[in-house]
């Protein structure tokens, strides 16, 4: 009997710390697009939102991006940066041509985990032929 007991808190255990690692490995994170958000300026009447799914198993970053009321879109990107700072492109998403674009995209292991561990230090950025530097931006937040 002690046996069996000891058996079933080992297997709950293991079951619960990997859902624990599971749980560790995927984040969602938003980010609400403005055109006040862009360094430098953007799109006044623009505005979007960007979800995004980073999975640091998988190396994978799936998001799912609106925008509306600027012209199509001819880039989507999450930079690494912090409010008011423009910075590098880490991922680039295929752009919301029609209003709206969803999909997956292959990153960096570190880049996902410092993302995940730091969010406010990205945003996301959608670009047009107006607004070549960026039309609409927003900092990814929990």
């Amino acid at each position: 009997m002690r046996k069996l007991v000891l058996f079933t808190c080992v297997v709950a255990l293991a079951l619960l710390t990997g859902v624990h690692l599971a749980a560790a490995a995927e984040m969602k994170t938003m980010a609400q697009l403005t055109g006040a958000a862009e360094t430098g300026g953007g799109d006044p009447k623009g505005s979007g939102t960007a979800q995004v799914t980073l999975n640091s198993d998988k190396n994978e970053v799936c998001y799912d991006l609106t925008v509306k009321d600027m012209q199509e879109a001819t880039a989507a990107h999450i930079h690494e940066g912090a409010a008011g700072k423009d910075g590098p492109v880490k991922v680039a998403f295929d752009p919301p041509k029609a209003g709206a674009a969803k999909g997956c995209k292959t990153a960096e292991a570190a880049v996902i985990k410092d993302i995940m561990q730091n969010p406010a230090n990205y945003y996301v950025n959608v670009h047009n032929a107006a607004y070549p530097k960026g039309a609409i931006r927003g900092q990814l937040s929990k």
